[in-house]
């Protein structure tokens, strides 16, 4: 069986990347070289892999990167680490901070 990963890296400038591969090993080095000079994280290295999931399904995995890439970043990092309780309390906020401004 194939799996689809959905990876968050931690840039030198302490900002994140996140991205979907079915090799997160591969992808790490690929961020890591100096192949890629136009990309986001070129000017950003060294990374380091902080989050990594699999999928059996590469739909879910997509959309799993897409729900992550709107996220705050005070929300990825209670992902990382895996701290459930600070994940929730930051959806609640965001969900009444979004609706007072209507």
């Amino acid at each position: 069986m194939k799996y689809m990963y959905v990876y968050i890296l931690e840039c030198v400038d302490c900002s994140y990347y996140t991205g979907v591969t079915n090799d997160p090993e591969r992808r790490l080095i690929e961020h890591n070289s100096d192949n890629y000079p136009e990309s986001y994280t070129h000017s950003r290295r060294p990374l380091k892999m902080k989050y990594c999931e699999y999928f059996t399904d590469p739909m879910q995995a997509i959309a799993w990167e897409k729900k992550i890439k709107g996220w705050s970043r005070r929300k990825k990092k209670a992902l990382i680490d895996n701290d459930w309780n600070s994940l929730v309390e930051f959806s609640k906020k965001y969900k009444i901070k979004s609706y007072k401004r209507k």
